[in-house]
């Protein structure tokens, strides 16, 4: 018998996107006396809605590289090296880089971006000293993304066509011309949306969704990609019993955290400022003098306002140690992930408590980094969490 010859769709060679779907009408060109050169991560290059290749295609002075290790890479050397008029520069968030709005940079610069997920971006920026030597550049987004077809990992994160438009205008002086960047991406959103929606076949639709029902739960994913921002935490409250007479309001008595990439913890014992539950220093296995010992409120704060960081995925067991810390004021990272739920998908059954789920996911019953039953806790959470990133 002979095979049914196999339908292709048609390509478009400029876009790389199928014809249905091609953008390349709505392709500006901006000539920029910013060198920009973007290194791509090899995975994203396969993602048909990235927009790398699209601010390429509107950029004609740019230079597009893809792949992984450009320590060796000629190209990419010589394009730094080139021109000592025009030093380098990474954009990219990381510590010790400086904002845009208050850099004071002379002259035209080499505006070098990565294109990838985080998790993509910080792999190439790890593996090679020449991107790692560059001083880095960041920069505040206007607004959201209007990446309405690929989901952004937190509010602060954009598109590659959208930091380029945004930074690109900022540092030429012409945010409006170099908005125009942004016709073509929105564009292309809108037909993919218009053809997922109105084109594809019900059929495709209901293919779709089960594929998506059988895919692993997402918070494995999200882990991995966010490794480095992980902080798993554990707080523990003197709470009185809700229906006793005469009884206060709940406070956090010990606040404890590790950083799952470097291993860095911190731990806080606060001296109790309302009267001490009876039964809390049995159920948190710190004894009352501890407590009493411990450091003030406005010196915990002053400590985590220090050690927590605005881009950090916190990872908790519940949302009560953190909905009581924001009560009092203190200010909590945005992304957050409650383990409990996230694990019980994982497992395909109910979680129980930390100490419990972490035995059926066999990691045992790790040492703890810290004192009391927060230091026990605080480490299960911590092997939850590294079973779930485990490829």
């Amino acid at each position: 018998m002979i095979p049914e010859a196999t339908c292709h769709r048609e390509v478009c060679a400029r876009c790389r996107r199928p014809a249905s779907v091609c953008y390349c009408a709505h392709l500006v060109s901006l000539e920029t006396r910013t060198r920009v050169i973007l290194l791509q991560h090899p995975r994203e290059r396969h993602v048909p809605i990235g927009t790398a290749r699209l601010a390429h295609l509107c950029l004609p002075g740019s230079q597009l590289h893809v792949g992984v290790d450009f320590d060796d890479d000629r190209e990419v050397r010589a394009a730094l090296a080139e021109d000592a008029a025009r030093p380098a520069h990474l954009l990219f968030p990381g510590p010790s880089a400086i904002d845009l709005a208050q850099a004071q940079l002379a002259g035209p610069i080499t505006l070098v971006v990565v294109d990838g997920t985080w998790w993509q971006a910080r792999k190439l920026l790890k593996r090679n000293a020449v991107l790692a030597a560059l001083p880095q550049i960041r920069f505040t987004p206007r607004s959201p993304s209007n990446y309405r077809i690929r989901r952004e990992p937190a509010d602060h994160c954009v598109a590659t066509v959208e930091a380029l438009a945004q930074v690109l205008g900022a540092l030429e002086g012409a945010p409006e011309r170099f908005a125009t960047l942004l016709r073509p991406f929105e564009a292309m959103i809108d037909t993919q949306i218009h053809y997922a929606t109105n084109v594809r076949g019900a059929r495709q639709r209901h293919a779709l969704h089960r594929e998506r029902k059988a895919r692993r739960p997402a918070a494995p994913s999200l882990l991995r990609e966010r490794a480095r921002d992980v902080v798993c935490l554990h707080g523990e409250a003197n709470a009185w019993p809700a229906r006793r007479p005469g009884g206060h309001p709940a406070e956090i008595v010990h606040w404890v955290a590790r950083r799952a990439a470097t291993g860095e913890t911190f731990e806080a014992i606060i001296a109790p400022r309302r009267p001490l539950a009876p039964a809390i220093p049995r159920h948190i296995r710190i004894t009352p003098e501890r407590l009493a010992a411990g450091e003030s409120w406005e010196s915990f704060r002053a400590r985590w306002t220090a050690f927590a960081r605005l881009d950090d995925l916190i990872c908790a067991w519940g949302r009560y140690p953190l909905d009581l810390l924001e009560s009092e004021g203190v200010t909590l990272p945005v992304a957050r992930l409650d383990l409990r739920p996230a694990a019980g998908a994982y497992l395909g059954a109910r979680a129980g408590s930390v100490e419990d789920c972490g035995v059926r996911m066999g990691v045992g019953s790790p040492d703890p980094f810290a004192i009391g039953r927060g230091g026990a806790r605080l480490a299960a959470l911590c092997t939850i969490v590294d079973k779930m990133m485990a490829p």
